[in-house]
């Protein structure tokens, strides 16, 4: 027989979870069939017997995100053992994440059927910031109210829920000073950053701010990272940046991150006219000041360009390909510079370095509390429980195109209860 509170609960909100629909009612089917009629916009996380409700963006296979993303509904069950249930704070939509949909990307989380759904399937996102509601009798460093974000990619962040092992989250072990948006956005760009500036060249330290990097894409949540990492570190950085739509809108942005500590800022079209190599002199006094090494996320002529500033025996790392355009090497610069060049990929460093990630993590946040670390722009995407699927996906396609006022990241601001 089932019970007033469990049909008290799900007129409340609960939705047409197995629970509901596996128990049955002689003689009152049609007063059941009202309750599972509550129009789905107005149902709210409610728990039925520890069951919570859940959202995720899933895809069942590749494509545009518009095309193959729908919001799926299901229930969660109280952790058990070593689970534990989180809520979405923020998560943000990176360039990666959509590669990833559309099947370009070389990670690829597994589809399965563990959610429910009709097709097996895979959640999107990989970077977020999640809070703890509750926890298995088993878990053992992290409880109720803790912030924790993914260990590993593949995960699946763009959900409002979730139930993990405590083994695959990182406990973000002092919040205090710090906003869910820094949590959620440090695990990619920072430390792709940190890394590939402390990893592919050994600085002088005691030539502080007497070497340089340059990269292209600036702008980028890569880039502002590398900016602040380079002035903290006593590196400068001379940065190249896309021009914006009037000369204003440029001149804008290039006070923008030189206000974050970038030394020189220039257009793509600058560097690509012949006055560029007579402005890089002036800055590094002739040379004297060597260039050691280049982050490139765009590839084509302007990665040809970067590696022309390099002095001897450095290093120029790839880790993005924003024009789809092939890295070009003059051969010169390999004979007579004996430039190396390199590959980065954060997700694969971070999963075979776990505990080197989290020590970078840590020390990203402890700056951004001290100030020493500022957020990047964001184009915030607020989801609650009537935000709509299409909707989603579409701010989600919207993540390669064009000129963005800053990455965009889903903020969730539903509740549990």
């Amino acid at each position: 027989m089932l019970s007033r509170s469990v049909l008290r609960a799900a007129t409340n909100g609960a939705r047409s979870s197995s629970l509901v629909q596996t128990a049955t009612l002689p003689g009152k089917s049609q007063c059941l069939s009202s309750v599972l009629r509550v129009p789905a916009q107005s149902r709210r996380s409610i728990s039925v017997y520890g069951y919570t409700q859940a959202k995720a963006l899933v895809y069942s296979k590749y494509g545009e995100p518009k095309d193959v993303l729908s919001l799926h509904t299901h229930s969660i069950s109280a952790p058990h053992g070593s689970q534990v249930n989180l809520r979405l704070l923020t998560a943000p939509m990176n360039p990666a994440d959509v590669n990833q949909i559309q099947g370009v990307y070389p990670s690829k989380p597994p589809f399965v059927s563990t959610l429910g759904t009709a097709e097996p399937s895979a959640v999107g996102g990989n970077e977020g910031a999640f809070e703890v509601i509750s926890t298995g009798a088993g878990v053992k460093n992290l409880a109720k109210g803790d912030w924790v974000i993914m260990k590993k990619t593949g995960q699946g962040t763009w959900r409002t829920h979730a139930q993990l092992e405590e083994s695959q989250l990182i406990k973000i072990e002092n919040k205090e000073g710090l906003s869910p948006l820094q949590v959620g956005t440090v695990s990619v760009n920072p430390v792709t950053a940190y890394r590939m500036i402390r990893d592919f060249c050994e600085w002088d330290w005691m030539r502080a701010g007497e070497e340089w990097l340059i990269q292209n894409g600036a702008n980028s949540g890569v880039g502002r990272a590398a900016i602040q990492l380079g002035r903290e570190w006593g590196i400068k950085t001379l940065n190249v940046v896309r021009e914006r739509k009037t000369p204003e809108e440029t001149a804008a942005l290039k006070q923008e991150l030189k206000d974050l500590g970038a030394t020189v800022v220039v257009t793509e079209e600058e560097m690509l006219t012949g006055g560029f190599r007579d402005l890089v002199k002036e800055a590094t006094r002739g040379g004297r000041e060597p260039i050691r090494l280049a982050l490139n996320c765009v590839g084509g002529k302007n990665a040809t360009a970067l590696a022309k500033t390099l002095a001897p025996d450095s290093h120029m790392v790839t880790y993005g390909a924003m024009s789809k355009q092939p890295v070009a090497l003059p051969s010169g610069l390999l004979i007579f510079k004996n430039l190396i060049f390199d590959g980065f990929w954060v997700s694969r460093w971070g999963d075979k370095n776990p505990e080197l990630k989290e020590n970078t993590i840590n020390d990203v946040l402890q700056m951004t509390r001290t100030g020493r670390f500022k957020d990047i722009p964001v184009d915030e995407v607020k989801w609650n429980w009537k935000s709509e699927g299409t909707e989603l996906a579409e701010n989600v396609q919207g993540t390669l195109g064009g000129y963005r006022s800053g990455k965009g990241v889903f903020t969730f601001t539903g509740g549990d209860e």
